[in-house]
C-alpha cells in the first residue's frame, strides 16, 4: 500500500493520513511528489496525474492499484480495512461525534486555512497577533476550535480528544501545528492538547522529516522572504 503526499513542511492534508497510519502502525510506502508550482502544468501536477485525476494529495493506492483520494475517504477506508486498529471510538455516540468533528474540520475553518497556512518550521507569532486583530473570521475559527476541544477533552478526560488516539486527532494535527506556528493564544486545556499531539511518535516523525526538508517555496510563504525571516528554532 502506498500513500502519495506532498512536502511535509507545507502539506496539511498529507499530514493527516500519514500521521494516522504511522501512529496506528499501519504499514505503507511513502511516495512524495514535491511541490514546484501551483500551476496546472507544473511537474507536481504532471506527476500526480499518474495516480489520480483529482489533482490533490494525499492519495492512497492499494497493491492491486485501487485508488482512494480525499483524506476523509482514506480515513474511513483504513478504519474498515484495519478494524483491529480501532481508528474510531468504540462507543457509537462517541464515534458519531468523532465523525462530526472530522467533517466540520474537513469542510470548515476557512479563515484559519487561508490566513495561517501550514508551515512546520516557521515561528510567526507577530504575524499571528496581527492576523487576530485584522481577521474576524480567524477569531471566530479560533473560538470554535477551543470550544470544540474543551468539550471533548472534558467529556473524555484527555489527553487526546476521545481519550486515546483516533482519526479525530490526526485530523486536528495540522490545526495544532498552525496554532503553534502563529502563536495563536489558547487556554491551558487546549495548550495541553497541542502538546499531547506533538508528543505522538507519528507526529514527531512527521515534524522531524519536515524540518529536514529545508526547502523554501515562495508560493507557500505569504509572510517570509526566506527560511530565516521571522523564524526561530522550533
Amino acid at each position: 500500500m502506498q500513500l502519495v503526499i506532498g512536502n511535509k513542511n507545507y502539506s496539511s492534508w498529507s499530514l493527516r493520513p500519514w500521521v494516522l497510519m504511522r501512529q496506528a502502525g499501519i504499514p505503507f510506502e511513502e511516495v512524495m511528489i514535491r511541490f514546484d508550482s501551483l500551476a496546472a502544468d507544473s511537474k507536481f501536477q504532471q506527476a500526480l496525474a499518474r495516480h489520480t485525476p483529482a489533482g490533490k494529495v494525499p492519495v492512497l493506492i492499494e497493491d492491486d492499484g485501487f485508488v482512494v483520494w480525499d483524506t476523509l475517504a482514506i480515513a474511513e477506508y483504513l478504519a474498515e480495512k484495519f478494524p483491529q486498529a480501532s481508528l474510531w471510538p468504540a462507543d457509537p455516540k462517541a464515534r458519531a461525534r468523532a465523525r462530526s468533528v472530522c467533517a466540520e474540520m474537513h469542510a470548515g475553518f476557512g479563515a484559519l486555512r487561508s490566513h495561517c497556512p501550514l508551515n512546520i518550521e516557521a515561528r510567526l507569532p507577530d504575524v499571528g497577533a496581527r492576523l487576530l486583530q485584522e481577521q474576524p473570521g480567524l477569531r471566530a475559527d479560533l473560538r470554535r476550535i477551543v470550544e470544540l476541544w474543551s468539550e471533548l477533552l472534558g467529556a473524555h478526560g484527555g489527553p487526546l480528544l476521545f481519550g486515546r488516539f483516533t482519526i479525530a486527532d490526526a485530523y486536528f494535527a495540522p490545526v495544532c501545528s498552525r496554532l503553534r506556528t502563529y502563536g495563536l493564544p489558547v487556554p491551558p486545556i487546549a495548550a495541553a492538547y497541542i502538546d499531547a499531539v506533538f508528543a505522538l511518535p507519528g507526529m514527531q516523525a512527521w515534524v522531524a522529516e519536515a524540518l529536514a526538508e529545508q526547502e523554501f517555496l515562495d508560493f507557500e510563504e505569504p509572510y517570509r522572504q526566506s527560511r530565516t525571516d521571522a523564524a526561530d528554532a522550533p
